[in-house]
């Protein structure tokens, strides 16, 4: 039983706190009395301390989780070490020294959800993770909720993959996109959630991927790994200001993120989801670990962000063969302003090759890619039907790029043999304009499908210097360029001014500004 306190909101320079006031109310967080829009804070701790005794119990009989040292599991006493606990966390006495851990009981996750619906209506909770190591599997967040992680707090998933459950697979993909069957759940998720921030001062959360990419190269997965983080059928989501570190799978996962919450923020909330300053990092040889993959979502924008994985860094997704065609949910309204990064598997910015309910209004500036495969890349199949149109990237930089634009018409990789061969996809309008480029070693490599051509493809003020004598390559294509170095191939090469420039995208008249897209999300993030 919580003792009788009552909290009020004080606000600091960089976080609010919640002190205790006078003993009035037999409840865990009520009585509290806060400004609009500020959130009532609970720290990982306080949150903590209330479980403790519970869990030093279930630790007794074997039942609790298992302590972790900083550098591995301990060893059970009698060989070379021992376990006690203390107050706020396990401590490890092992053989290479005394090290601390502290555990995240996902009791205290939970009690944050039970009360967090008295708080909606004055500004939400706020969930305050200090500087330490704190390590957990899976958990969900809440509406009207941030998630802040101070500086030098790192949140740790789990090693033992049983600490993340198995979901069911999206519907719009009918299976886990490694294997057949469910999905290991991300560590950090939330569905049909409104207002929700994940931000700090620049601490970390670390998904401690080596071992899930050690059981997918060995073929011995159960099922598709999890990612860091994904929100379902949410709105007004912030993430900002972070390091996400080793994910087993992939990174940032917004998924049906389309507007349908509270009418009240209907009139000043344009970005459903919006990731900004954050860095993304994985070993380049990493499998699948991709940066920020927006999936049959609307309006999302991604700016100031610096990826470095092994995989994609944006790829922009609408689900797979027949089974996102039946979903039918595209991505629109994509926005992604001043991205620097490095893959060198992969692209920079993808769309595909999941893209079979749709991709369009697609905006990339101010970009930077540097040791990468490739720049900008879109990949389909056919089966996969859907579409891609009306894409337009501006201004961007290359360096130590081994292909600037790469369009993949026969990607293959089907979630079964049900998919319809003939279900073809339709990528026209796809305008690349502004690009410089240092030691390339191929300007493009351009293959559509048979039958099926990619039209409307227009290149303009591209100058690369190339080091391949075969610096383009095209075929099942169809477009135009304006002054284009090395000249463009020959299904580009018909001038695009004056005849041709309604054939060619441009987005100015379609998208609203970088500034009112985030506009929304940051009101919501008190």
């Amino acid at each position: 039983m919580h003792a009788k306190v009552n909290y009020c909101c004080v606000k600091t320079t960089y976080y609010f706190v919640c002190v205790p006031s006078q003993e009035t109310e037999d409840s865990f967080i009520t009585g509290y009395t806060c400004n609009s829009r500020e959130r009532v804070v609970f720290t990982v701790l306080e949150l903590s301390a209330s479980f403790l005794h519970s869990l030093k119990k279930r630790r007794q009989k074997k039942e609790g989780p298992t302590a972790y040292c900083f550098g591995g599991q301990c060893p059970s006493k009698g060989k070379g070490g021992s376990q006690s606990y203390e107050e706020n966390f396990y401590t490890c006495g092992c053989a290479s020294g005394t090290y601390i851990n502290q555990l995240w009981p996902m009791e205290s996750v939970e009690q944050l959800t039970l009360q967090a619906d008295k708080f909606g209506d004055k500004g939400g909770a706020k969930l305050f993770v200090p500087a330490g190591r704190w390590l957990t599997g899976s958990f969900d967040l809440i509406s009207h909720l941030t998630l802040w992680l101070d500086k030098d707090a790192v949140i740790l998933g789990s090693t033992n993959p049983d600490d993340w459950p198995v979901v069911d697979p999206l519907p719009s993909y009918g299976r886990g996109r490694e294997l057949p069957g469910g999905r290991h759940k991300s560590l950090i998720y939330g569905q049909d959630l409104t207002d929700v921030v994940i931000t700090g001062n620049n601490g970390t959360i670390d998904g401690q991927g080596s071992i899930w990419w050690s059981l997918f190269r060995n073929k011995t997965l159960d099922y598709t790994r999890p990612h860091l983080v994904e929100l379902m059928n949410s709105a007004g989501v912030l993430i900002s200001n972070l390091t996400f570190l080793d994910s087993p799978f992939w990174n940032i996962h917004p998924v049906y993120c389309r507007f349908g919450g509270d009418l009240r923020l209907f009139f000043w909330m344009n970005s459903q989801v919006t990731v900004k300053k954050v860095k993304i990092l994985a070993p380049l040889d990493s499998p699948n670990t991709d940066g920020i993959d927006p999936d049959s979502s609307d309006n999302v924008c991604i700016e100031d962000c610096y990826i470095s994985t092994g995989d994609d860094l944006i790829a922009i997704k609408s689900g797979w063969d027949e089974y996102g065609i039946a979903f039918g949910r595209p991505s629109t309204n994509i926005i992604i302003n001043r991205l620097t990064g490095r893959t060198a598997t992969s692209a920079g910015i993808a769309i595909g090759s999941e893209m079979s309910g749709g991709v369009s209004e697609v905006h990339a500036q101010d970009i930077r890619f540097f040791d990468s495969y490739s720049a900008i890349r879109i990949k389909t199949s056919p089966g996969r039907g859907g579409y891609v149109r009306n894409v337009f990237v501006s201004n961007m930089t290359l360096e130590n790029v081994d292909i600037a634009i790469r369009f993949t018409g026969t990607y293959g990789d089907h979630p079964d043999d049900k998919f319809d061969p003939n279900a073809l996809p339709l990528i026209e309008k796809i305008t690349i304009k502004d690009v410089i480029g240092q030691n390339i070693k191929r300007a493009g490599l351009l293959e559509g499908i048979e039958g099926d051509n990619f039209v409307n493809i227009c290149l303009s003020n591209i100058i690369l210097n190339v080091s391949s004598s075969y610096s383009w390559n095209c075929s099942n294509v169809q477009g135009y360029s304006d002054f284009v170095s090395p000249e463009a191939c020959k299904p580009l090469k018909e001038r695009i001014f004056p005849e041709h420039c309604s054939d060619c995208y441009n987005l100015s008249n379609h998208l609203q500004s970088s500034n009112n897209q985030t506009r929304g999300a940051w009101l919501l993030s008190w």
